[in-house]
Formats: C-alpha cells, structure tokens, sequence
C-alpha cells in the first residue's frame, strides 16, 4: 500500500510544481539602482519631509488666535478653490452663448445648482470665516467677491448684497495683501496648500 502511495505521489507532485504559474513582481517593489563604474548605487526616492519651527506666541490669547484662523482657514479655503473653478467654467460658458437671456438663465441655473448644494454650510460660516472666503475668493481669482457678484447679477444687486454686508462689519470689496495685512493668512494658506496642516 505505501508503494502505490508513493508511486501516485512521485507522478502526481512533478505536474503539480510545473502547473505553478510564474511569480509577478511589481515594478514598484523592486529597488532602483545606477550603475556608476563598477558600483552599484541604490536609488531611493523619499517624500520631502518638512520641519516647521515651532511657532512662538507671546501669550494663550494669541495661540488661541491663531490656531482659530488655521481652523476657519482650513474651512473655508476649499469653497474659495470651488469658487475659482466655478468662476472659469461659467466665463468659457457665458463666452459661447449668444444672447443676454441665455446668459442670464445660465447663470441663474448655475447660482441655484451651487445654492442647492451649498446652502446648509453657507448657512453654518460664521462672520469671521465670511470675512476670510471674500479674502480668499480675491486671492484665487484676482477680483473681489463684490466684481463677481456686479459681473454675473449686476450693480443693484451688488449694491444691495455689500449693504448687507456693511451692516455685518464685513466688506465685499475687501482685497487680499498677502504681504502686508493678510501675510499671516498667506502663510497658513501654503502650510495648507503643501499638506503641513
């Protein structure tokens, strides 16, 4: 019995091990290399790494400050990009209509689609992260939310919204400084563009 076993297993074993199919490997996992003269010198590719001094704060109140911009920064940067891609697609857009009611219905149609799904966070922005998407809006697209607003509703309309503005201590017609009053905020703007924080 244990001569037929082996005799089944010796015949069976070599179509086994031929049946395997070839191991893959993956170009990524493989380890780069140059060959300089008779050396070979690894290649390693590495993520930059980036080391931020750490911030000094003359007291709690400006850490807390601070830390508060990072926080509505960080909130509101990602509509004022939004608002810069949805400026360029409506511009191309308004450029190939013919008629003034056509671009009127398109922009209407474009304010209620953004409206629609943009109301609830609209709703939930503080003065303060109001304040810093004008000002962010003027960096992204180099013209103030108020130019915007005149260019695609018209001057009453604009009018009527920076009145309502005023009487919220906020301006439409605010323009970004990054090297002066806003240099601060142009700083955690690049921190959050590159993914430091």
């Amino acid at each position: 019995m244990r001569w037929i076993l082996i005799l089944v297993i010796s015949l069976v074993l070599p179509g086994l091990v031929n049946a395997q199919t070839p191991l893959k490997v993956h170009p990524d996992s493989l380890l780069r290399a140059r060959i300089v003269g008779s050396d070979t010198i690894p290649h390693v590719n590495m993520d930059e790494i980036v080391i931020l001094a750490p911030r000094v704060f003359q007291n709690r109140f400006d850490e807390r400050k601070y830390w508060s911009l990072v926080y509505n920064l960080k909130k509101v940067y990602p509509y004022a990009k939004l608002v810069s891609e949805t400026v360029r697609e409506v511009d191309a857009e308004l450029a190939a209509l013919e008629t003034d009611k056509e671009r009127r219905q398109y922009v209407k149609s474009m304010e209620q689609s953004l409206w629609g799904k943009h109301e609830k966070d609209m709703r939930k922005m503080t003065i303060s992260q109001g304040k810093l998407l004008f000002k962010l809006i003027d960096r992204e697209t180099a013209n103030t939310t108020y130019f915007w607003i005149e260019a695609y509703r018209g001057s009453v309309s604009a009018f009527f919204w920076q009145g309502l503005a005023r009487i919220f201590g906020t301006n439409l017609k605010s323009e970004y400084d990054p090297d002066g009053a806003d240099k601060l905020i142009e700083e955690i703007v690049s921190y959050i563009e590159r993914g430091y924080i």
